[in-house]
């Protein structure tokens, strides 16, 4: 694991604070903020992943509509 020296306002340290005493055992401010930045990481990876998503179908909309209403013309003959 490495060390890294970062800055925080000083209303957020207090909230830090605040969340790091509650409970039973106290938590280190690192690990809070380890847990919050991973939250964050895989919350902006989801986030990415659903853009490309987006743009794949954005970008094949008309060929999806097609397909679609062909798919549902054959399903409807007897």
């Amino acid at each position: 694991m490495k060390t890294i020296a970062i800055s925080i306002d000083e209303p957020t340290l207090i909230a830090l604070d605040r969340l790091a005493g509650k409970g039973r055992a106290r938590r280190k401010r690192s690990e809070l903020v380890r847990e919050a930045l991973a939250e964050f990481l895989a919350r902006r990876e989801e986030q990415e992943q659903e853009a490309i998503e987006r743009a794949a179908i954005a970008k094949h909309r008309a060929l999806l509509a097609r397909q679609a209403k062909s798919m549902v013309a054959e399903q409807a003959r007897p």
